[in-house]
């Protein structure tokens, strides 16, 4: 595995656990010689990783839209700094230069960003790792909308356990080095229609 995109927020959070797993998780990708590919951003647990990494001698990709890159928030000294014209284009990069991705706690775009790439796995669109960092419990609440989403057949359980959630980032990085996805069908009414 040779990089990781994680996909976090451009907050520090409202917990200091938030920034240490973030640059612990920052050490652990540069001492294992694995490049981070993310936002690009200066601001948040976005720059707390990337800085991590850069003070442990690794390297770090940055992806970023250019009206973002106009506000004054893109990471200055980034091994390399990709600018695209929106975030269609950034999803896509970010993707195209990941071998597996992790979500540390963030808002809108960090789900945003983890559930296109759940749903391009379920699609096979990609065939990519995907995992959260459970800080403190915060994907607790989304891991249970989820598992009521396969409960109410909207998913599929197969799908649910696709993603790896770990709350320990050695042990995340280990399963997702290691990860073989669960196949499964992926339209659940056909299922349903080829049992009646």
């Amino acid at each position: 595995m040779k990089s990781i995109c994680v996909f976090c927020g451009s907050s520090i959070g409202s917990s200091i656990n938030y920034k240490l797993k973030a640059r612990n998780l920052g050490k652990v990708l540069s001492h294992q010689n694995i490049t981070l590919v993310y936002g690009g951003g200066n601001i948040g647990l976005m720059r707390e990783i990337a800085d991590s990494v850069l003070e442990s001698n690794g390297e770090v990709i940055g992806v970023m839209p250019r009206h973002i890159v106009d506000k004054e928030v893109a990471h200055q000294h980034l091994t390399h700094l990709h600018i695209v014209d929106n975030m269609h284009q950034r999803k896509a990069m970010m993707a195209e230069l990941s071998d597996a991705f992790i979500a540390l706690p963030g808002g809108y775009g960090t789900i945003d960003e983890l559930f296109e790439v759940l749903t391009w796995n379920q699609l096979e669109i990609i065939d990519k790792p995907a995992g959260l960092l459970n800080i403190d419990g915060y994907f607790d609440h989304l891991l249970a909308f989820i598992s009521h989403s396969v409960e109410k057949k909207f998913v599929r359980l197969e799908h649910m356990q696709n993603l790896i959630v770990e709350e320990d980032e050695l042990i995340l990085l280990d399963r997702l080095k290691s990860f073989t996805p669960a196949v499964a069908e992926k339209w659940i009414d056909r299922l349903k229609m080829d049992l009646i």
